[in-house]
């Protein structure tokens, strides 16, 4: 087996145990697809990144390919900052280039940020909106009517549900083998995106990824880049914009992504990467 890193993406400082957790093959050159699909079901994380030459770059679930990965993105740029210095980077991914910063912050830990490819809106059909609102046992009077239901896009193809009341926020559940099932009849390949108002430019997520024995994405940077390109396409900020998105307190893994909007063009996802033991 090669060498498999594992990083936890995207972890809120202020609150220790968080970040979503990757798996990173730096060398993957003559892996072949199943052998892939074999290292990240045994990795077990939400996705595992393999990195072939020319930094062309695949990311891998325990039970599927994924179009795009942003916590495993963040992490790989962090190895790779860490092992050649810190610097631009441009990965080649399934859904297209993507390029990356990496610095040190004060304290000297490599920090990354990407530019996801550019997004797009699509509305969210009447009769897919009533399934997955009645999946999550929510009516359509717990959404928010200032921000409607749509399907964004950033590399992964997100429903984006955005609730007006923080107790329904916290409290809804849901059969994760019933969400599987629609996310894979609609072709959704990230995650079910839902999203809580706290204040002028800070939210709170839950993205739902029901895969092996995940339910929820502690952190999933390809859902904040998808959630600010549908905040611009639906003019909900004045840009050039920057929000902050938590998320992962619902799974005991606090995480914190910094989403930075411009007039047009792709979105920049940034945040924190470490090593885990």
């Amino acid at each position: 087996m090669p060498e498999v890193l594992r990083y936890a993406a995207f972890a809120d400082r202020d609150r220790p145990g968080g970040g979503n957790p990757a798996g990173v093959v730096l060398d993957a050159a003559g892996l072949d697809e199943r052998r892939m699909q074999s290292i990240a079901a045994e990795v077990g994380f939400s996705e595992t990144a393999f990195v072939a030459e020319d930094l062309r770059i695949r990311y891998f679930s325990p039970v599927a390919e994924v179009p795009f990965c942003g916590h495993a993105t963040i992490a790989t740029a962090v190895a790779l900052a860490e092992r050649g210095g810190a610097g631009p980077l441009d990965f080649t991914t399934p859904v297209g280039p993507v390029h990356l910063e990496t610095w040190r912050d004060s304290d000297g830990a490599v920090r990354a940020a990407f530019t996801s490819v550019d997004p797009s809106l699509e509305e969210l059909a009447p009769a897919t909106l009533d399934r997955l609102l009645t999946l999550l046992a929510l009516e359509e009077s717990d959404l928010d009517p200032a921000f409607p239901p749509r399907i964004a896009y950033a590399g992964n193809r997100h429903p984006v549900l955005v609730l007006a009341d923080a107790g329904v926020f916290d409290a809804f559940a849901f059969d994760p083998d019933a969400v599987r099932a629609l996310m894979d009849a609609e072709g959704w390949a990230g995650t079910v995106t839902v999203m809580l108002r706290l204040a002028d430019g800070i939210w709170e997520a839950r993205n739902l990824f029901p895969v092996g024995a995940i339910t929820e994405d502690p952190a999933t940077g390809s859902a904040a880049a998808s959630f600010g390109g549908y905040l611009r396409a639906l003019g909900l900020v004045e840009t050039p914009a920057r929000v902050a998105i938590r998320q992962g307190r619902h799974v005991g893994r606090p995480s914190l992504l910094a989403v930075e909007i411009p007039a047009e063009g792709g979105i920049t996802v940034s945040g924190t990467a470490a090593a885990l033991a």
